[in-house]
């Protein structure tokens, strides 16, 4: 798979706001009435309206004839953690029902329109299909968590429920998660360091993920976002979305709301 830039390769490139050309996740939906076979062990049959979804940077999706419409939705849009995201196989999934046939419609509608009318069109078109595969996506890391079990994981997702939950709470710190779930700080720590991060660095991840949610869902101002998800400094916050993200919350906010 071409992997040079937003204008190259067979994907079907929307106008992403500026500053989510990051890391991406791969789908392909088969929008032909045949049954179109993905060459791999073992062979993998998908049905028409069926989707493949998948973290790797050259998924292997190899589209026949143009059965396959590719998309490629920056992880930064996705509402799920990069290591959460990177951390999915491809995964398989019948478009005839439930939230995936919902999603695969969308897809196939989106790739038969005209080229042109990606391109003149809002942005908002391209972050409401970000928004809808990222329920999507969303069920599957569930799914695939409640699949794999284990009492340490079985923690590690409660504890980050409780994190995502509580983010608003000034107060939230390793010492009120610890104590809200009976377990000592060390072990605590102990947890996150299994998935290469921190306490501290998944609330301020989680929360700062959040604000960039609303950032570009709502009109509000820097400082109103930052404190109601418990920054208590606009200025530290600033300094924080820019070394995360790339770009400063004003410039967010005015990227992802204006119109193509």
């Amino acid at each position: 798979m071409p992997d040079a830039g937003n204008d190259a390769g067979p994907f079907i490139i929307l106008p992403w706001p500026v500053g989510a050309d990051d890391d991406h996740l791969y789908l392909a939906v088969n929008v032909s009435e045949e049954t179109v076979l993905l060459e791999r062990d073992p062979v993998l049959c998908v049905e028409p309206g069926d989707l493949v979804i998948a973290a790797a940077r050259r998924p292997g999706l190899l589209p026949r004839g143009g059965q396959l419409a590719l998309f490629r939705v920056p992880f930064s849009l996705l509402d799920a953690s990069a290591a959460d995201l990177r951390g999915i196989p491809h995964t398989h999934l019948s478009g005839r029902s439930g939230l995936a046939s919902l999603v695969s419609q969308f897809l196939t509608a989106l790739a038969r329109m005209p080229r042109h009318q990606h391109l003149t069109g809002s942005r908002r078109l391209a972050l409401n299909t970000a928004d809808l595969v990222a329920l999507l996506v969303g069920e599957v890391l569930h799914k695939r968590g409640a699949e794999s079990g284990g009492g340490s994981h079985d923690m590690l997702t409660r504890i980050q429920r409780h994190i995502e939950q509580n983010l608003m709470d000034p107060n939230l710190s390793p010492e009120s998660i610890a104590r809200a779930h009976h377990i000592s700080v060390r072990y605590l720590h102990k947890l996150f360091q299994s998935g290469d991060t921190t306490v501290s660095g998944w609330i301020r991840q989680c929360r700062l993920d959040a604000c960039r949610v609303e950032l570009r869902r709502r009109r509000r101002t820097v400082a109103a976002v930052a404190q109601n998800w418990g920054f208590a400094s606009p200025s530290h916050f600033s300094r924080l979305f820019r070394q995360t993200y790339g770009i400063t919350p004003t410039q967010w906010q005015a990227a992802a709301t204006s119109d193509s």
